[in-house]
């Protein structure tokens, strides 16, 4: 398994992040594990793929509404980072992990995702591109955590991401960086472009 090494420009945490304690971790399937990205994972997953799929998610849409204190920003001065937040559907990619590998895999992916308990990691059921629909592992926002962002207009998520930095870097730098590979993907996201363009 590869972890991706955090940006050299942040030096606010020294730590690797680790999972919550009070994240609740859903139970692993039999054989081979399906993980669904919708943001940095789609191009840096971080870990070993067997297989990868485009697969589409109902009921969700992705959104920039978490309130990053780790990974980019600080409680002092939070940026924003990417959830699945309720509504609508969402393009992304499906992952495919070895049996073998999946244990590794999936904590990995929990002490990414989980440092706050503000994503859920639940099994979702995907519709990839080839007609399957896939039960995958993913991370939605709880809409009840305090980190959770809501009813604020492009101009005022610009300005929250504006100063921000945390352990993985800019909050500026996630925006640019996500917009840039879901256009490589021919994703348009008229949302993030909106805030990209007051940045």
């Amino acid at each position: 398994m590869t972890h991706t090494a955090p940006s050299s420009t942040s030096k606010k945490t020294t730590q690797t992040p680790r999972a919550h304690k009070s994240a609740i971790l859903p139970e692993l399937p039999i054989g081979d594990l399906w993980v669904f990205g919708y943001g940095s994972l789609m191009w840096r997953p971080g870990f070993r793929v067997e297989e990868q799929l485009n697969g589409r998610i109902y009921g969700y849409h992705r959104a920039l509404c978490v309130s990053s204190t780790v990974h980019r920003g600080t409680p002092e001065n939070p940026g924003l980072v990417l959830g699945l937040d309720r509504g609508g559907s969402c393009l992304g990619k499906l992952f495919r992990i070895a049996s073998v590998d999946k244990v590794d895999v999936a904590k990995y992916l929990y002490d990414r995702e989980l440092p706050t308990a503000v994503y859920l990691a639940r099994f979702i059921k995907i519709h990839a591109s080839n007609g399957q629909i896939i039960n995958a592992l993913t991370f939605v926002v709880d809409v009840y955590h305090p980190q959770y962002i809501s009813g604020k207009s492009a101009q005022e998520l610009a300005n929250m991401m504006h100063s921000a930095s945390g352990f993985y870097g800019k909050s500026r730098d996630y925006l640019t960086s996500t917009l840039e590979h879901l256009r490589s993907d021919s994703i348009h996201d008229s949302r993030l472009e909106s805030v990209a363009a007051l940045l």
